[in-house]
Protein backbone atom coordinates (compact mmCIF):
# COMPACT_ATOMS: atom_id res chain seq x y z
CA UNK A 1 0.00 0.00 0.00
CA UNK A 2 1.50 3.31 -1.09
CA UNK A 3 0.50 6.62 0.48
CA UNK A 4 1.63 9.98 -0.86
CA UNK A 5 -0.23 12.74 0.97
CA UNK A 6 2.41 15.46 0.87
CA UNK A 7 2.17 16.16 4.59
CA UNK A 8 4.78 15.89 7.36
CA UNK A 9 4.41 12.34 8.70
CA UNK A 10 7.55 11.29 10.53
CA UNK A 11 9.24 10.96 13.89
CA UNK A 12 11.24 14.20 14.20
CA UNK A 13 14.79 14.32 15.59
CA UNK A 14 13.64 16.85 18.18
CA UNK A 15 11.10 14.34 19.54
CA UNK A 16 13.39 11.32 19.46
CA UNK A 17 17.09 12.15 18.93
CA UNK A 18 18.35 8.54 18.99
CA UNK A 19 18.49 7.27 15.38
CA UNK A 20 18.48 3.59 16.32
CA UNK A 21 15.37 3.92 18.47
CA UNK A 22 13.68 5.97 15.76
CA UNK A 23 14.41 3.31 13.14
CA UNK A 24 13.15 0.59 15.48
CA UNK A 25 9.89 2.50 15.95
CA UNK A 26 9.49 2.96 12.19
CA UNK A 27 9.96 -0.78 11.73
CA UNK A 28 7.44 -1.57 14.46
CA UNK A 29 4.99 0.93 13.00
CA UNK A 30 5.25 -0.64 9.55
CA UNK A 31 4.44 -4.05 11.00
CA UNK A 32 1.34 -3.17 13.06
CA UNK A 33 -1.68 -5.02 11.76
CA UNK A 34 -4.65 -3.26 13.36
CA UNK A 35 -5.88 -0.32 15.43
CA UNK A 36 -5.25 -2.10 18.74
CA UNK A 37 -1.56 -2.65 17.94
CA UNK A 38 -1.27 0.92 16.70
CA UNK A 39 -2.87 2.27 19.88
CA UNK A 40 -0.46 0.21 22.01
CA UNK A 41 2.52 1.62 20.12
CA UNK A 42 1.16 5.14 20.41
CA UNK A 43 0.67 4.80 24.18
CA UNK A 44 4.17 3.38 24.54
CA UNK A 45 5.67 6.30 22.60
CA UNK A 46 3.81 8.84 24.76
CA UNK A 47 4.95 7.04 27.94
CA UNK A 48 8.58 6.91 26.82
CA UNK A 49 9.06 10.16 24.92
CA UNK A 50 6.16 12.50 25.78
CA UNK A 51 3.18 13.84 23.88
CA UNK A 52 3.25 13.22 20.15
CA UNK A 53 4.12 16.15 17.89
CA UNK A 54 1.86 16.82 14.89
CA UNK A 55 4.16 15.00 12.45
CA UNK A 56 3.93 11.79 14.52
CA UNK A 57 0.15 12.19 14.87
CA UNK A 58 -0.01 12.45 11.06
CA UNK A 59 2.08 9.30 10.78
CA UNK A 60 -0.32 7.44 13.07
CA UNK A 61 -3.36 8.69 11.16
CA UNK A 62 -1.77 7.66 7.86
CA UNK A 63 -1.24 4.19 9.27
CA UNK A 64 -4.95 3.98 10.12
CA UNK A 65 -5.79 5.10 6.58
CA UNK A 66 -3.54 2.31 5.30
CA UNK A 67 -5.61 -0.25 7.25
CA UNK A 68 -8.85 1.09 5.77
CA UNK A 69 -7.47 1.31 2.24
CA UNK A 70 -6.04 -2.20 2.29
CA UNK A 71 -9.37 -3.57 3.54
CA UNK A 72 -11.00 -2.05 0.43
CA UNK A 73 -8.36 -3.40 -1.95
CA UNK A 74 -6.82 0.02 -2.61
CA UNK A 75 -3.12 -0.15 -3.43
CA UNK A 76 -2.28 3.56 -3.72
CA UNK A 77 -3.53 6.90 -2.42
CA UNK A 78 -2.09 10.13 -3.77
CA UNK A 79 -3.45 13.48 -2.56
CA UNK A 80 -2.58 17.15 -2.73
CA UNK A 81 -4.23 20.36 -1.63
CA UNK A 82 -7.19 20.24 -4.05
CA UNK A 83 -7.53 16.70 -5.32
CA UNK A 84 -6.56 13.11 -4.75
CA UNK A 85 -6.57 9.80 -6.48
CA UNK A 86 -7.18 6.24 -5.32
CA UNK A 87 -5.83 3.29 -7.22
CA UNK A 88 -7.60 -0.02 -6.82
CA UNK A 89 -5.62 -3.24 -6.84
CA UNK A 90 -6.33 -6.27 -9.01
CA UNK A 91 -9.08 -7.51 -6.69
CA UNK A 92 -10.83 -4.51 -5.11
CA UNK A 93 -13.27 -5.20 -2.31
CA UNK A 94 -15.60 -2.40 -3.41
CA UNK A 95 -18.58 -3.04 -5.64
CA UNK A 96 -17.86 -1.30 -8.98
CA UNK A 97 -21.52 -0.34 -9.26
CA UNK A 98 -21.26 1.41 -5.87
CA UNK A 99 -18.34 3.48 -7.20
CA UNK A 100 -20.33 4.43 -10.31
CA UNK A 101 -23.29 5.46 -8.15
CA UNK A 102 -21.01 7.56 -5.95
CA UNK A 103 -19.62 9.35 -9.02
CA UNK A 104 -23.11 9.91 -10.44
CA UNK A 105 -24.47 11.14 -7.12
CA UNK A 106 -21.58 13.56 -6.43
CA UNK A 107 -19.91 14.44 -9.76
CA UNK A 108 -18.49 17.66 -8.27
CA UNK A 109 -16.41 15.57 -5.85
CA UNK A 110 -15.74 12.25 -7.60
CA UNK A 111 -14.66 11.19 -11.07
CA UNK A 112 -13.55 7.91 -12.56
CA UNK A 113 -10.07 8.13 -14.00
CA UNK A 114 -9.49 5.02 -16.05
CA UNK A 115 -10.51 1.50 -15.15
CA UNK A 116 -8.97 1.34 -11.67
CA UNK A 117 -8.67 4.95 -10.45
CA UNK A 118 -11.09 7.16 -8.57
CA UNK A 119 -10.33 10.86 -8.45
CA UNK A 120 -11.73 13.06 -5.67
CA UNK A 121 -11.78 16.84 -5.56
CA UNK A 122 -11.97 18.83 -2.34
CA UNK A 123 -10.22 21.63 -0.47
CA UNK A 124 -7.48 19.82 1.46
CA UNK A 125 -5.01 22.61 2.12
CA UNK A 126 -4.03 21.56 5.66
CA UNK A 127 -2.73 18.14 6.71
CA UNK A 128 -5.77 17.70 8.97
CA UNK A 129 -8.17 18.53 6.12
CA UNK A 130 -6.35 16.11 3.81
CA UNK A 131 -6.44 13.25 6.31
CA UNK A 132 -10.12 13.87 7.06
CA UNK A 133 -11.03 14.05 3.36
CA UNK A 134 -9.31 10.74 2.59
CA UNK A 135 -10.93 9.12 5.61
CA UNK A 136 -14.30 10.38 4.33
CA UNK A 137 -13.70 8.96 0.82
CA UNK A 138 -12.72 5.58 2.25
CA UNK A 139 -15.76 5.65 4.55
CA UNK A 140 -18.02 6.43 1.55
CA UNK A 141 -16.58 3.48 -0.36
CA UNK A 142 -16.79 1.11 2.59
CA UNK A 143 -20.47 1.88 3.16
CA UNK A 144 -21.37 2.01 -0.52
CA UNK A 145 -20.57 -1.67 -0.98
Amino acid sequence: MELNLRIPALIPDEYLPDVTTRLTLYKRLSSVKNDDELNELQVEMIDRFGLLPDAVKNLMRQTRLRFDAEALGICKIDAGSTQGRLEFGKKPKVDPLAIVKLVQKQPQHYRLDGANHLKFMQDMETPDARLKAIHHVLHQLKHAS
